[in-house]
This record gives C-alpha cells, structure tokens and sequence, in this order.
C-alpha cells in the first residue's frame, strides 16, 4: 500500500496501521472525534487511557502544549524523529477526546519516512499499538492480527523496525521524569542534553 493510499485514507476517517522505529502502530487523525472512538473500540482501549500525539515537527509540539522547559528544542532536535515520547503540559487545541481528563500530553515523532509523510500531510495523529489491550504489541508484520488488519483501511509494512520500546520522558513537573527506560538511556539523554541533570 502507498503512503497517498494511507493519507487519504486517515482524511475520510479511516484507521491505518504504520511501521514505527519500535512496533507497528494502528493510526488515526488525531482531530477528528469518530475516528479517535473507532480506534478506542478496535483496540478495545480504555477511553480514559490517552494517546500521544504522533506529530512531524517540532512547531508542532509547541502549539500543542505549554510551560515548554527552554532546553526542548535541543532535545527535539537531538532525538527525534525516533523513540522518544515527551510529556508536556497540553495547550487548549488538544482535543479533550485524545487525553481524557488529563492535563498532560504525550509527543511522538516516529522517524520511519513513510510514517513521517503521512504524519506531516494529516498534521496530527495518534497511533498507538496495533494489538488489542493486553495483547503483545507487534514488532513484524507477520506479528499483527486480523482483529486489526481487518478494521485497517490500509497497512503499509516495513520489518526495518527493531521493536524496543519508545524511553518514555515526563516533562510536564518540576524535576524531569523518565517514566520508562526504553530505547534511549537516561545517559544518553544527559550527555546531549545536559539540562536534564535532575532526572529522576
């Protein structure tokens, strides 16, 4: 399948499922209401369980959240695209369907180029795991299901993923936060973004 198949896809509302740096991921736009609740019920999520907002530029992360720290812009450009999600405060464009009853954001900017380009033509999407809750998340494509292929208007494959687990980092606090130690270290967070010194 095309990245134009998939764009225009996600347009009409439609779920796709596209490879990330860590698993494969089922994607919806991010703006659009009925397709965030259709992802909820393929996956069979807990709609008080927020997604991430999978964006492809750094303006992107400041219109959708606030109380930036003055060192995101090194980190953004450091590591990302690539598996880091960062936690911020959300601004009021964040759509209260995506982050239900919370007042934090998660950012990911994954750095598969086929992602990338459907990412920056919808200009927001979530995309979390393409399994149902509870299930293992899918490294390969022969890992998916059809519980999902089959509720997907599009896949697009590409094994080139290594499967380890985005580093989670809050940033949304005082002090910064890694809420998982994933593919990027606490030590390489500190060597390229010496700010961070107060990680916890």
């Amino acid at each position: 399948m095309t990245v134009e198949k998939a764009i225009e896809v996600l347009k009409a509302g439609e779920l796709a499922v596209l490879p990330t740096e860590t698993v494969y991921g089922i994607f919806a736009d991010a703006t659009n209401e009925a397709a965030v609740q259709r992802l909820y019920a393929v996956k069979g999520r807990p709609v008080d369980k927020a997604l991430n907002m999978n964006v492809a530029d750094y303006n992107k992360i400041l219109k959708y959240s606030i109380h930036q720290p003055p060192y995101l812009e090194k980190l953004v450009k450091t590591f990302l695209p690539g598996p880091l999600t960062i936690i911020l405060e959300a601004s009021s464009e964040v759509p209260e369907w995506i982050h239900v009853g919370k007042s934090t954001v998660g950012f990911r900017m994954p750095s598969v180029r086929a992602t990338q380009e459907v990412i920056k033509a919808l200009g927001v999407l979530v995309g979390p795991s393409a399994n149902l809750t509870g299930a293992p998340s899918p490294q390969f494509y022969n890992e998916l299901t059809t519980d999902i292929l089959d509720k997907a208007a599009v896949s697009i494959q590409d094994d080139s993923v290594y499967g380890l687990d985005t580093t989670i980092l809050d940033l949304s606090t005082d002090k910064p936060k890694i809420l998982r130690q994933g593919a990027i270290t606490a030590k390489e967070l500190l060597d390229a973004v010496p700010e961070l010194s107060e990680i916890v």
